[in-house]
């Protein structure tokens, strides 16, 4: 059983920033066994991947419309994943998700959600 627990979202101006972060509990398994990523979701609109990192955070993959924008980043002594998003744009607007998988780094195929936090970016 995993549950994750987003935080950080909320309003910001275009060309602003803001750090998401995602809480992990996992029993049976530890957090550093889990690829963690990344999605968003906006008003109807397909949800879409943002990022992902492999357990050991030594991989990252990025989506290609937050490339040199976001990065994600993990800390397995905290059992938690962080979204870093800078230069915001209005188009980023979505609710934003936090995901896990057992196993290998993919950017699909994520069997455990968090709910989401809002981010919302004024033009």
């Amino acid at each position: 059983q995993v549950q994750l627990v987003e935080s950080g979202g909320g309003l910001v101006q275009a060309g602003g920033s803001l750090r998401l972060s995602c809480s992990c509990a996992a029993s049976g398994r530890t957090f550093n066994s889990y690829a963690m990523a990344w999605f968003r979701q906006a008003p109807g609109k397909e949800r879409e991947f943002v990022a992902a990192i492999s357990g050991s955070g030594g991989v990252t993959y990025d989506g290609d419309s937050v490339k040199g924008r976001f990065t994600i980043s993990r800390d397995n002594a905290k059992n938690t994943v962080y979204l870093q998003m800078n230069s915001l744009k209005p188009e980023d607007t979505a609710l934003y998700y936090c995901a896990a998988r057992a196993g290998l780094i993919k950017t699909t195929d994520y069997p455990y959600w968090g709910q989401g936090t809002q981010v919302t970016v004024s033009s």
